[in-house]
């Protein structure tokens, strides 16, 4: 007698499931990089020249001096002399103590010297000049202040070339 039963019995063959083929991925055409111009702000041009402009920013103070074919626009606290052939702008609460040579100098900050030589000092309301302007042109706004000389108009031959226009030009148009 046997304790296990026989079972040769034929069984079914299991059959292999029909697979369905692997999902097929093509590669996806890459896009062709194409780089986007980036933006830039556009360049502030003078009028007399496309020349550059060097700026010394507002929470910047240094002592030295400034040399050069370009512009510069003080808009922090700068002590030595400036001289420039392009033009040079003291913004509102700037301070320049020093002097300056330029082609144009324009003042809405404080001047603590002289402006040797300018074809055109523009002197605005929040301008402050404690010392002596020598110029080819001189326009003055109400309420700009000014303890020293100025002298405008004049070709002595030093460079301060007199425009068309020598002379003071006030707020309101008047010579």
């Amino acid at each position: 007698m046997s304790i296990w039963k026989d079972n040769t019995a034929t069984r079914p063959t299991p059959v292999p499931e029909a697979k369905e083929p692997p999902a097929r991925f093509d590669a996806v055409a890459k896009p062709e990089f194409t780089p986007t111009p980036v933006p830039h702000p556009a360049p502030r041009v003078a009028p007399s020249a496309s020349r550059k402009e060097s700026l010394i920013a507002d929470d910047i103070t240094i002592e030295g001096k400034i040399e050069g074919g370009g512009s510069v626009r003080i808009a922090g606290k700068f002590k030595g002399n400036v001289h420039v052939q392009g033009d040079l702008t003291i913004e509102v609460g700037a301070k320049l103590t020093g002097s300056v040579r330029a082609d144009k100098v324009t003042i809405a900050g404080e001047l603590e010297g002289n402006v040797d030589e300018a074809s055109l000092v523009d002197l605005q309301q929040t301008g402050v000049v404690n010392g002596d302007l020598k110029a080819g042109s001189l326009t003055v706004a109400a309420g700009a202040r000014l303890r020293g000389q100025a002298e405008f108009g004049w070709d002595d031959g030093k460079g301060s070339t007199p425009s068309k226009h020598s002379n003071v030009h006030g707020v309101n148009g008047g010579s």
